[in-house]
């Protein structure tokens, strides 16, 4: 019996009421965490952690999960949808690994303060708003997103999709750019 397997026949068994609870659950959890975090700089601080590479891999993670979301988004056009859900399943996988890592440099870093001076300030706090404003929006588009294919639900997955896709790239891709912009400042 394979996870996946697992996964998917618990997801079919869930009520439409459960399957709120747990996106909205899983998705408040993780909000909550990125804001205490974020909040109380190095709230848990583990002696001898070097977390200073860790927003190069951040932005790596982001890079690879926007390539897998394009690419993803190719093969379902085409009409390869094994292809599409490899693509779609491992940018959701990377994503949930950039946030545990996220989560594990902010408990452990200092804040670092953007040094950018004339046209570019502007800029990088416009793609950093955007960024964070629409950051948790993804999580819960994602889960539903993965869950609506999971239960074989096609027009309600497709139906958040749309949304999804184009919202998960831009947070991506943001993400890059906020990686670029603060790199001389880390």
């Amino acid at each position: 019996m394979s996870e996946m397997g697992a996964v998917t026949r618990l997801a079919q068994r869930m009520t439409e009421r459960q399957l709120r609870w747990l996106v909205y659950g899983t998705s408040g959890v993780v909000v909550a965490l990125v804001v205490l975090l974020i909040s109380v700089p190095r709230l848990a601080v583990v002696e001898g952690l070097d977390v200073s590479r860790l927003p190069a891999f951040h932005a790596g993670l982001n890079a690879t999960a926007t390539v897998l979301l394009f690419v993803g988004w190719l093969q379902v056009r085409s009409g390869r949808v094994d292809a599409h859900r490899i693509m779609m399943a491992t940018a959701f996988c990377l994503s949930c690994l950039f946030l545990v890592s996220y989560l594990v440099y902010h408990s452990q870093a200092e804040p670092t303060a953007f040094g950018g001076e004339g046209w570019i300030r502007p800029f990088y706090y416009f793609v950093l708003i955007t960024h964070v404003v629409l950051a948790p929006v993804i999580l819960p588009l994602a889960l539903f997103t993965l869950l609506r294919a999971l239960r074989d639900q096609v027009d309600r997955h497709r139906a958040v999709a749309r949304w999804t896709l184009p919202l998960w790239l831009y947070v991506t891709v943001t993400g890059v750019l906020v990686y670029v912009m603060m790199a001389p400042y880390y």
